[in-house]
């Protein structure tokens, strides 16, 4: 490993070069010492060789894996948990492993147990786009979002140090926090408004579409994101999800009731409630509806 703990030293190597993998590419390019992509599809590969967005890319990891000092995984959840089980094989020498899975605490867990020999830290980015391939994929994406940083016990300093060193050069800001507390407030920041706008899509009649307007197209729009990383998510986040999604049907059964019993005190009450609870969470951005 490069024992300076130095980006700028380093080489990098991404499995994964969908839209965060590759977006994460484009805004480490002139940042760290080589940039070494892995990806399965072809066609992604052949995108990045077009758009220089790695030095290097092959479709089997242990083609460059080897070669790197820093490597970060990109890709959906299961498959993190399956690379890093191949770990130990693929890469015979010591390496500051990142990831930037959508959950925390399943991959953390199986970190746990990699040889000594490798220096591992959980990551989030909470940032994204509704299209995830490459194709979409921007060196500025990060930039002045939140990157949720999720250290293990075992982790050193030097790894701690990378990580920061890689969200100051994406333009974002870290956030510390433990992999069990991440997976409980992602749960509530981001899967279940993917669940919540898919839920709307699906039930909202399509003759209704000539006055689709910008408030439901703000609302839905996580409804067509990649349903495969969302399965991913939930196998790995389910007791988490499953109480953000007990919560908020509490509170749209309250609602509902309110307007059911013509009670408008009470249903006036509920929306002060959420309006206010929104300023809270976003403060600065509380708009009129459309």
């Amino acid at each position: 490993m490069n024992s300076s703990g130095s980006l700028a030293s380093s080489r990098v190597a991404i499995v994964g070069l969908g839209l965060m993998g590759g977006a994460l590419a484009l805004a480490l390019r002139d940042k760290c010492a080589g940039l070494l992509g892995v990806d399965t599809d072809r066609r992604t590969r052949e995108l990045a060789r077009e758009r220089k967005v790695v030095d290097i890319v092959a479709a089997d990891p242990g083609e460059v894996l080897p070669q790197a000092e820093v490597i970060i995984l990109a890709t959906p959840v299961l498959a993190i948990l399956s690379i890093l089980r191949d770990l130990p094989q693929l890469h015979p020498g010591d390496a500051v492993v990142i990831d930037i899975g959508s959950t925390k605490e399943e991959i953390t867990d199986t970190m746990a147990h990699l040889p000594s020999r490798f220096d591992p830290i959980g990551a989030h980015p909470m940032c994204g786009k509704e299209r995830s391939s490459l194709a979409f994929a921007e060196g500025t994406l990060f930039q002045g979002s939140t990157f949720a940083l999720a250290p293990l016990a075992r982790t050193t300093q030097r790894a701690r140090g990378i990580a920061t060193q890689i969200v100051d050069a994406i333009g974002a800001e870290p956030f510390w926090l433990d992999p069990a507390a991440h997976d409980r407030w992602v749960a509530a920041t981001s899967h279940l408004p993917f669940l919540v706008s898919n839920a709307l899509a699906s039930s909202t009649p399509l003759e209704v579409a000539p006055l689709v307007g910008p408030g439901f197209c703000s609302t839905s729009r996580l409804a067509p994101s990649s349903i495969d990383m969302f399965i991913d998510i939930i196998k790995t986040n389910r007791g988490n999800i499953t109480a953000a999604v007990e919560r908020y049907q509490e509170r749209l059964s309250a609602l509902g009731n309110a307007i059911l019993e013509e009670d408008y005190r009470t249903l006036e009450s509920l929306l002060e409630q959420g309006a206010d609870q929104y300023r809270r969470l976003v403060p600065g951005q509380a708009k009129e509806g459309d």
